[in-house]
């Protein structure tokens, strides 16, 4: 059980604020959940985070399956349950393989992925784990993505990682019936 109440309605939130959590809803697939129901206790911050996230998810000069691979190694790297029980799902859907979920979620070598997927992964293994890019890293990823898609990635990255941390604190987590981290 989380360890604050998970905020999911306009009604759980002033009436002068109720109108950040109907512009999150229709964001959102007309719902509040994970780390926007943590985030309502503040919701100028949570309005704002959603704002941000849009941007960073639907407005990326990355390509759809990389972002989600993006947003699972953020996600695996900061062990957040929450975080990858959805996104494992989206990655799915997009043509993410099962093989390279299973590769970020136990932290296996990089050798079975495509080239782009596994520099997203070192990108984010190095970010989390080291705080700094390699300069062998950030060459190919340059080289790869530009100086935009650089901006997207770490930019996504660091978002997911800040809602990983917002999940975790309080405890929020996936229901039994999602895909869940080793």
């Amino acid at each position: 059980m989380a360890r604050i109440p998970l905020l999911t309605n306009k009604e759980d939130v002033s009436e002068d604020k109720q109108h950040i959590v109907e512009e999150i809803m229709r964001s959102r697939g007309g719902r509040i959940s994970g780390p926007f129901s943590v985030l309502l206790h503040n919701p100028e911050a949570a309005g704002r985070s959603a704002h941000l996230g849009s941007a960073l998810r639907f407005e990326s000069t990355l390509p759809d399956d990389l972002r989600e691979v993006a947003i699972n190694t953020a996600a695996r790297e900061n062990d957040c349950g929450n975080e990858w029980a959805g996104h494992a799902k989206l990655a799915l859907s997009l043509g993410v393989s099962q093989e390279t979920l299973d590769v970020i979620a136990n932290r296996q070598p990089l050798d079975s992925l495509s080239k782009d997927e596994a520099l997203v992964v070192q990108y984010g293994r190095e970010l989390f784990r080291d705080h700094r890019i390699s300069d062998e890293t950030y060459a190919a990823a340059s080289e790869r993505f530009g100086t935009r898609g650089l901006v997207d990635l770490t930019a996504l990255m660091g978002y997911y990682g800040m809602l990983a941390c917002s999940l975790n604190a309080f405890d929020v987590r996936p229901p039994a019936d999602a895909p869940q981290l080793p």
